[in-house]
């Protein structure tokens, strides 16, 4: 057997990381982490065996720094990087870079990476070795100038690409020649923040295609094997969110796989043509009423991030296979042992992403942090998590906002749809908000269940899906949840976070079962540890674990750990009890939260007894029962944090000076036919500011936009007016935090106030 690296570094962050780690510890290869000062408390660092530090927080500055990486690989000794996907992945220079330096790129050679790592040479090449491509314009150099110029004779409606693109990042969609000037400005910057490079191309825009990858290998010795492909057609702002192999739509077809054979064999022609070696990707639109006729779209020259559920179908010779580990034994010289024959699909494997995002809210980014975490669905049967959380990490608006992957395997695509389901259900992530709720819906869709898809449904789906709200028994149980820990710890508000439900429990990425010598309500990431290494490429088909369940609980109990200042234990007898007992009638009690949005507010009182809670604040003053049941739960300082079934909401406790306030801003804005202020959606960076102070502006204009996890959103003027900016480009900014403000024409000059910078 060929002689692997001793020590490989790891060119990214974030589960991807962490799952290149896990294989790397299997094969007993040592492992470096690169992080930024943004990542130095994340679990790709905790991890590895080694990690560096390369730069601040902007990714052109660590993730993207290429003299960085290489440094770190000096300092580190490796002999091989690995870069995952995004980032430098497919990055020409950095692989000259490393070349240039004596270190392996775990990945193409530079023919391939050169020629398909870039979109517009890629679709060049293949087109002129004969593979249908979609029609469009791309060439090296274009201007916006340029690109206006041709975007009539490639047709509305019209996909603009980003030739170093991946991911869906910087693609937009444009229905008409008006839209297309500033389209374009916004998916330059996007495309430059993101990959060092603003060259776009232009596609026609398919009308209901489906999406669909195949999955090559290709060593050094000339040999090519497809492993099966991938649907991936549930897309949001044409980044994927559901993937399954195989392909719902080649698996209906009655013709013994021929279109299957062919696909492949045009996946494995096009990764020979530019001598490929590595793992990678080819992408196909494909006709849903003509599944015969297929384009290439691209080639990916990496790993993807939907590669598990490749890893979960396919079989050689009977056995599983993992995709890293081939990676690195073709990088260090090995040839495939294995040809196309003794490769079979079997059974089927469903991947759901989970975001930091707001899907009810157009999928904004989500920033916070993890106050609670449990992901012991994955020591369930034919379940996989690939995930980057651990308890108290800090979710920022830095990168990329994939916090995990949930995937699922079934003997068929009804079984694995429904342990999906029941996986996503059991997920906790408590303490930021996740796109969780909006994958249960999308995957309960008739038209997903049945296999109907294309990469336009998740955007015709949407404004009908039944998101549920915070409801009076929301609040009452949040009541409850912060009245107890109020009285069994000693004093309100706790001063650190708190999990109510036990020890959040975190596998390692890709391992299915703590280590049998240690229990499972014992942390699973030990300093300096991060559990047993699963053996390569394990079967994920099957493989029941036993782990107590937390989700049964009907109180709400102490944390784990130490309580709060070390607090002597309560002597016995009522005199000294601090919860408001009393002689006679129970003492009443009342709580204010706040209500969704900006200026309501939710009370909820009842009395020291069992039975029932009053909300008001809603609709009226509604009588609920008083239970926590079906809850998990956590509260950290003034906020509790409650999850059901993928659903999560965090509700804040108000003080009386805080809930007036609110009240009185709503009073103020009762009559308001529009918000002169204007607030920022998410937290992010101030790219572009379009007006200056003292301009008059029209309902509707761009003032500025705001990027933040590889999305740029743009605020506009809600009426005609003068406008006041109150921010400048590159300003960090937080969510909500008040950002321009338009003066309406029939106001007052006098009413024009200075607006605070920071919203408050």
């Amino acid at each position: 057997m060929t002689l692997l690296f001793d020590t490989v570094l790891v060119a990214n962050r974030g589960e991807i990381a962490c799952r290149v780690i896990r294989t790397l510890r299997s094969l007993g290869i040592r492992s470096v982490a690169v992080y930024s000062t943004a990542d130095a408390g994340s679990r790709h660092v905790r991890e590895a065996d080694a990690a560096v530090c390369i730069g601040p927080a902007a990714a052109a500055e660590s993730y993207l720094n290429i003299e960085s990486v290489i440094a770190a690989c000096r300092e580190s000794g490796a002999q091989a990087v690995h870069p995952g996907y995004g980032f430098m992945s497919e990055n020409l220079a950095f692989a000259r870079a490393l070349a240039d330096a004596g270190i392996t790129f775990i990945g193409p050679n530079v023919e391939a990476l050169n020629v398909m790592g870039d979109k517009i040479r890629s679709k060049n090449h293949v087109a002129a070795a004969g593979v249908a491509v979609v029609p469009g314009i791309s060439e090296p150099g274009l201007t916006d100038e340029d690109l206006i110029a041709a975007a009539g004779d490639v047709g509305f409606p019209i996909l603009i690409k980003p030739s170093a693109g991946g991911g869906g990042k910087g693609m937009h969609s444009v229905f008409s020649a008006a839209e297309l000037p500033a389209t374009l400005a916004t998916a330059r910057r996007v495309a430059a923040a993101a990959f060092g490079d603003d060259t776009l191309f232009l596609e026609r825009l398919v009308a209901n295609p489906r999406h669909i990858e195949v999955q090559i290998l290709a060593d050094n010795f000339g040999n090519v094997v497809h492993l099966g492909e991938r649907e991936c057609s549930l897309q949001r702002r044409h980044q994927k969110v559901i993937e399954e192999a195989p392909s719902p739509l080649l698996e209906a077809l009655d013709d013994g796989g021929a279109t299957r054979a062919r696909i492949g064999a045009a996946a494995c022609a096009a990764a020979a043509s530019v001598n490929y070696t590595g793992a990678g990707t080819v992408e196909f639109l494909v006709s849903d009423d003509n599944p015969e006729e297929f384009f290439f779209m691209e080639m990916n020259t990496r790993l993807q991030v939907e590669h598990p559920v490749t890893e979960m179908v396919a079989r050689v010779e009977g056995s599983p296979i993992d995709l890293v580990e081939w990676q690195l034994r073709i990088a260090a010289g090995e040839k495939l042992n294995f040809g196309q024959a003794d490769v079979a699909l079997e059974g089927h494997a469903i991947e759901a992403r989970v975001y930091a995002e707001s899907p009810a809210e157009g999928f904004l980014p989500a920033t916070g942090t993890v106050v609670a975490l449990d992901e012991s669905v994955a020591l369930r049967s034919g379940i996989r998590v690939d995930s980057s959380l651990l308890p108290q990490l800090d979710i920022s608006a830095d990168y990329d906002p994939m916090l995990s992957k949930v995937i699922a395997w079934g003997a068929d695509r009804a079984q694995a749809l429904e342990r999906l389901d029941a996986a996503l259900s059991g997920y906790v992530v408590l303490g930021v908000h996740t796109n969780v709720e909006y994958l249960r819906l999308l995957l309960a869709d008739p038209d997903v269940q049945a296999g109907h898809l294309d990469t336009n449904l998740i955007e015709r789906k949407l404004p009908d899906m039944a998101f549920r709200h915070v409801a009076a028994a929301d609040y009452a149980a949040a009541a409850l949840v912060a009245r107890e820990d109020r009285y069994s710890f000693g004093g309100y508000p706790p001063r650190r976070p708190q999990a109510a439900f036990g020890v959040s429990f975190t596998p390692p990425t890709g391992i299915p079962a703590p280590p049998k010598d240690r229990s499972a309500e014992e942390p699973a990431f030990p300093e300096g540890a991060s559990g047993r290494p699963r053996p390569s490429a394990a079967d994920w088909s099957e493989s029941p674990q036993e782990l107590p369940s937390l989700a049964g609980s009907q109180r709400v109990p102490r944390p784990c750990g130490p309580t709060r200042g070390n607090a002597a234990p309560q002597p016995d007898g009522p005199w000294s009890r601090t919860d408001g007992w009393r002689l006679g009638d129970p003492e009443p009690w009342r709580m204010v939260f706040a209500a969704p949005g900006r200026t309501g507010v939710v009370t909820v009182s009842g009395t020291q007894g069992p039975g029932v809670v009053h909300v008001s604040g809603l609709d009226g003053t509604q009588e609920v029962p008083a239970s926590v049941d079906g809850y998990r739960v956590a509260m950290a300082e003034d906020t509790v944090f409650l999850g059901s079934g993928g659903w999560g909401v965090a509700l804040e406790r108000l003080d009386r000076d805080a809930a007036t306030a609110r009240m009185l801003a709503g009073l103020e804005r009762v009559d308001a036919a529009a918000d002169p202020q204007l607030r920022s959606p998410m937290p992010g960076t101030v790219t572009v500011v379009n007006a200056a102070t003292g301009d008059r502006v029209q309902t509707g204009d761009v003032l500025l936009a705001v990027e933040a996890m590889k999305m740029e959103h743009q605020i506009t003027a809600p009426m005609a007016g003068t406008v006041h900016i109150a921010v400048v480009p590159g300003a960090l900014v937080k969510a909500d935090q008040v950002v321009a403000t338009v003066v309406p024409d029939e106001a007052p000059a006098a009413s024009n106030q200075t607006t605070n910078p920071e919203g408050e």
